[in-house]
């Protein structure tokens, strides 16, 4: 594709159609906290520096950096309306959905494991798997290329019945069953690389077949001690279910490997009508809520391959939905470079963190023995 100048930020771009959907609102999800002396709900945001994990200004400052680069001028922004209870309904239970909407009106109360609801938490949490649901439409239509759902509350722990992990809703659970009832998609592959395992989206899709998730993520970090190597499904499920839990520590090397000798196969051998990645960004090696090593160029180089694998089996049809990622200052680095790959963009933002991750990645003993590992787990995966 030819390279033309884009901006005078000094972005230059491709002819990628890419959309970026988000939403005001998810911003202002709070677990029952005040603003100064009142608690936040209605039209009092929640403060930017709640000191809760799941913030969020990691979500805001990827934005700001966006607009402030150009490149927010490359791509098709859009909000999307709310998921409507028809499109919730097709994974989430009716008492699940009532329970969740009378705590959230109340203002108050746990739904779950780390599953603090706050005032219009119900509603906020529509607006994030909205934005998952619009982004897929807009791919699935043709309308756009590939996609970036800025979706919060995340989701990729919420199971049918039971809010977990900062999850409410399960986001690409929900898309996926929106994709398959509105577009006919036959094959959907989820591909999840947030640290923590995909347990919401594996539970909901265990005895599939139509639907292939797989998930790289730190072994037994959340939930706390699971790794899940040894979980490929059941019944017409079977083998459709992959998990690569990576030893702390692990750096660029072991998941670039994972990707190329484990989850590209995968991919190939189910030839999927539309992949989506459950993106979090919480396996650099700066997040609080993990131990990996990964920085802004191991996203990048993630998403050029699953892209790639994209347009050789789907005709490109890739939607990345925001998950986990919970340093403030780095997020956005990790965000932009991903978006730019999505669209065949490079601005001027330069990483100030790379270089010190870059040297902080393990040595080659450590990188043959993950290796090695993640071999034994290319060889169980390519018998399924």
């Amino acid at each position: 594709m030819a390279i033309k100048d884009a901006n005078s930020a000094g972005a230059t771009a491709v002819t990628r159609r890419t959309g970026f959907f988000f939403d005001e609102r998810c911003f202002w999800h709070a677990a029952g906290l005040h603003s100064l002396i009142l608690p936040v709900g209605g039209w009092l945001q929640p403060p930017s520096g709640s000191g809760h994990a799941e913030s969020a200004e990691s979500k805001r400052r990827l934005k700001c950096l966006m607009d402030v680069s150009g490149l927010s001028d490359q791509l098709v922004l859009s909000s999307a309306p709310m998921a409507s209870e028809a499109d919730l309904l097709r994974v989430h239970p009716e008492h699940y959905l009532q329970r969740f909407k009378a705590m959230s009106d109340a203002g108050h109360g746990v739904l779950g494991e780390e599953a603090c609801v706050g005032p219009g938490t119900y509603e906020i949490a529509r607006q994030s798997a909205g934005l998952a649901i619009a982004a897929v439409d807009a791919v699935l239509n043709g309308e756009l290329n590939n996609a970036y759902a800025l979706s919060r509350p995340p989701g990729h722990h919420c199971l049918a019945d039971e809010a977990m992990g900062f999850c409410y809703l399960a986001n690409i659970a929900i898309a996926v069953q929106s994709a398959i009832a509105r577009h006919g998609v036959e094959r959907v592959a989820v591909l999840d690389w947030d640290v923590h395992h995909g347990n919401g989206t594996q539970s909901i899709f265990y005895g599939r077949k139509d639907v292939l998730t797989l998930s790289i993520h730190q072994d037994g970090c959340y939930p706390v001690g699971y790794g899940g190597s040894e979980d490929v499904g059941e019944g017409e499920g079977l083998g459709f279910n992959l998990n690569l839990p990576l030893y702390p520590g692990s750096g660029d090397d072991a998941y670039g490997y994972a990707m190329a000798t484990v989850i590209v196969p995968a991919l190939e051998r189910f030839r999927p009508d539309l992949i989506i990645v459950a993106c979090g960004f919480d396996a650099s090696g700066v997040d609080p809520l993990a131990r990996m090593l990964l920085h802004s160029e191991s996203f990048r180089a993630m998403t050029a391959t699953v892209r790639e694998t994209a347009n050789r089996l789907c005709e490109g049809r890739l939607v990345l939905v925001h998950e986990g990622g919970y340093a403030d200052a780095y997020v956005p680095f990790c965000g932009h470079a991903v978006i730019e790959e999505l669209a065949g963009v490079r601005t001027e933002v330069a990483d100030p963190f790379l270089s010190m991750l870059q040297g902080q990645q393990p040595d080659s003993a450590f990188r043959t023995f993950q290796r090695a590992a993640i071999d034994r787990m290319a060889k169980r995966s390519a018998k399924r």
